[in-house]
């Protein structure tokens, strides 16, 4: 009978793995064992360290629902969401670039027309919002799906208030035929990310900070091109060179513009990239 010790036993489960059906699953598998194994050697990880990890993550799994993925939160605060998007997301020259998706984005968002108001109630002050859809080429991509989100001036999505019945900060429009959509909603203000879990207690034991830089989420859907999945950014925000999830791009910066009346506009395009 074989017995492991801390010398033999990495190899031993990689050997396990051996028959995998999968190729994937088995490069995918091999590398985590390795890894972990590799890392629990380099730190001498304690008994109770692994329980407290243990714990961690079940904690993590606890805190989510339908309305909040807790674990979608740690993976951006590690920056690993990111890195998975920098790696995946290499668009050509000219293409808006991706960011992280975040944890706040549900399905099901009302449909608007073009000029409508987006916040539906959410507290901040208004803005106007106008954007153009076109590909590489500068050509228009006429009924681009386009879905935005937001947190309102309290640095709260909508899914975070208990009670809420209406969608708020958040919609679907489709683009016109030259491209273009416009909507009415609320200047995005820099909030902290929810700290009330495991992820506030790590960011707490690291000494980071919590903060997002405003922005104002987009997701992107037209046939023959990529899903864009991006920000745009409020630019002289303090928290644009320390986000909490690593997500701002210098060219997803943009300006919120104040107007004669007091309000603000938000002037962004995007650029799709075609998938074929």
């Amino acid at each position: 009978m074989q017995e492991y010790d801390q010398h033999n036993l990495t190899r031993a489960v990689i050997a396990r793995l051996a028959d995998t059906p999968n190729a994937r699953t088995k490069e995918i598998m091999t590398s985590l064992v390795r890894h972990l194994h590799d890392f629990a050697r380099e730190v001498r990880l304690t008994e109770a360290e692994w329980k407290h990890g243990i714990d961690y993550l079940t904690a993590t799994g606890q805190m989510c629902d339908d309305k909040r993925q807790e674990f979608i939160l740690l993976s951006d605060v590690l920056g690993l969401s990111m890195l998975t998007v920098a790696m995946n997301q290499e668009k050509p020259e000219g293409c808006t670039e991706a960011t992280v998706f975040g944890p706040f984005h549900v399905e099901g968002a009302p449909y608007y027309e073009h000029g409508a108001d987006v916040a539906n109630g959410a507290k901040g002050e208004p803005c106007m919002v106008y954007g153009r859809v076109t590909g590489v080429d500068g050509r228009p991509v006429a009924d681009a799906v386009v879905e935005t989100w937001q947190a309102d001036a309290d640095g709260h999505y909508d899914v975070q208030y208990e009670g809420l019945e209406v969608a708020q900060g958040r919609g679907v429009l489709k683009s016109g035929e030259d491209g273009r959509f416009h909507f009415r909603t609320i200047v995005a203000q820099a909030y902290p990310i929810p700290d009330d879990g495991p992820v506030g207690e790590l960011l707490r034991a690291t000494g980071r900070h919590s903060w997002r830089p405003a922005h104002l989420h987009f997701m992107i859907k037209a046939p023959g091109y990529e899903t864009l999945v991006t920000h745009v950014f409020r630019r002289g925000d303090k928290y644009l060179d320390s986000d909490a999830v690593f997500g701002v791009r210098k060219s997803l910066i943009g300006d919120w513009v104040r107007q004669t009346d007091g309000t603000y506009r938000l002037d962004f395009d995007f650029v799709l990239n075609p998938t074929r």
